[in-house]
């Protein structure tokens, strides 16, 4: 097996070779050895001493402090400017699904802007029988939809096409977050506007200054498609398109219209900017697909990864990550420790949702050599999440949206991570 290690600074190549497996036991012990008193459990602490702080400490409630790592980063060479910009979820460093608001990834392609509540105004118009306007309170009268859905950038894991490129699963996998919104279907407003019988798409369109303009199917449009004013049982943050946006389950983020300001039904699509020289994939012969709006499935290890390493010797290691599908629910996750040779099916915390991330572990006892650690996503219609290889002879590597081949990290003798590929 071959091994092509990168980050921005280094390309190379190496050869490992690794056990075909590791044995895991029913059950392992994680605790400390007898010895010497620990002062920490022996000694009264400062903060067992004295009053804490009062409760108007954090009026919002930040994290504590210890914590202030956590956060959004961006690579300064992906975008030439602060405007049109991404930053990335720190999925490395969390657990669960839910991805707090604070911590969600941003795409901007005008900078996030501040459009108050009271100055809000949603158009629906095109091929309807009434053109109608909203205003935010308009919405709030409307029945309530909810569910939590994944986001995921079409260019998220773009820079691994030609190879491993960026350290860490927040920069590969973290153009991605998965909130729970709460607004309305779209298909309840567009009821109120009444869409004529040639009305066959949808083109929305945001209140920046880019409006980010996108042509939707109306069959995808009437099924699942949200107008969404809170997430996480909170108002949008303003990266997030405050006071509402557009919330397109399953589909590329592109797709999510923030500022969402109009909507007009039309007999076909409008071919725009974002729909064409963007948001489209460029084969090797130069043909370019479009409409390839369903993120397939995908997933990643999340820890250990190059940014959140192994800390302690040979024993027991929890193995996590994420997996999410456009096209359904996830239902199987496999792990392999030696770079795709044998597969162990993981433990998923919950029961795959369709459409949202899914939260896996494995129980691994790790012997203190090598690994070559990857994943891979089943979801409920039966595709496997493919090799990146296996994608590009399909696509060759021209493009920079809709990577969901199979990452690999080398995990090394002490510990710490590489982003690596394997052939």
């Amino acid at each position: 097996m071959t091994v092509r290690p990168g980050t921005t600074s280094r390309r190379g190549f190496l050869r490992a070779g690794l056990a075909a497996s590791v044995a895991v036991p029913t059950a392992v012990s994680a605790a400390r050895g007898q010895g010497a008193p620990d002062p920490l459990i022996t000694e009264v602490q400062d903060w067992a001493r004295y009053s804490g702080e009062g409760v108007d400490a954090t009026p919002y409630g930040l994290p504590i402090h210890f914590e202030s790592d956590v956060i959004r980063r961006n690579v300064s060479w992906l975008t030439a400017d602060t405007i049109s910009s991404i930053n990335f979820t720190p999925i490395h460093q969390l657990d669960g699904t839910i991805t707090p608001a604070g911590c969600a990834f941003e795409r901007h392609h005008s900078g996030a802007i501040e459009l108050a509540k009271p100055d809000y105004r949603l158009m629906i118009n095109g091929l309807v029988d009434r053109e109608l306007v909203f205003t935010y309170e308009d919405l709030e009268r409307f029945p309530r939809s909810q569910g939590v859905y994944f986001c995921e950038c079409a260019a998220n894991t773009g820079m691994e096409w030609a190879g491993a490129q960026l350290n860490g699963s927040q920069f590969t996998h973290g153009m991605i977050h998965n909130m729970e919104y709460v607004g309305v279907s779209l298909k309840t407003l567009l009821a109120e506007a009444g869409v004529k019988p040639e009305g066959k798409w949808i083109y929305v369109e945001g209140a920046d200054a880019s409006s980010n303009g996108r042509s939707i199917p109306i069959e995808k449009a009437m099924d699942d498609v949200m107008v969404a004013f809170k997430a996480n049982g909170e108002a949008l943050r303003k990266e997030h398109g405050y006071p509402a946006r557009l919330v397109v389950p399953g589909w590329e983020g592109n797709l999510w219209v923030k500022w969402l300001r109009r909507i007009e039904v039309t007999a076909g699509p409008v071919e725009s900017r974002e729909e064409t020289s963007k948001y489209t994939d460029t084969l090797a012969n130069g043909v370019s697909r479009k409409w390839t709006w369903v993120m397939d499935a995908k997933s990643v290890v999340t820890a250990p990864s190059p940014q959140v390493g192994i800390k302690h010797g040979p024993g027991p290691l929890v193995i996590t990550g994420l997996a999410w599908s456009g096209r359904g629910a996830i239902a199987r996750v496999d792990v392999s420790v030696d770079g795709g040779k044998n597969w162990t099916t993981a433990r998923l915390a919950q029961p795959g949702v369709p459409m949202a991330m899914t939260r896996f572990y494995l129980d691994h006892v790790w012997d203190g050599e090598e690994m070559l650690l990857q994943s891979r996503a089943v979801d409920e219609t039966g595709y496997v999440q493919p090799t990146k290889n296996a994608l590009r002879e399909i696509r060759g590597e021209n493009s920079i949206y809709h990577n969901n081949g199979i990452q690999t990290w080398w995990i090394k003798k002490d510990g710490s991570a590489e982003n690596v590929e394997v052939s």
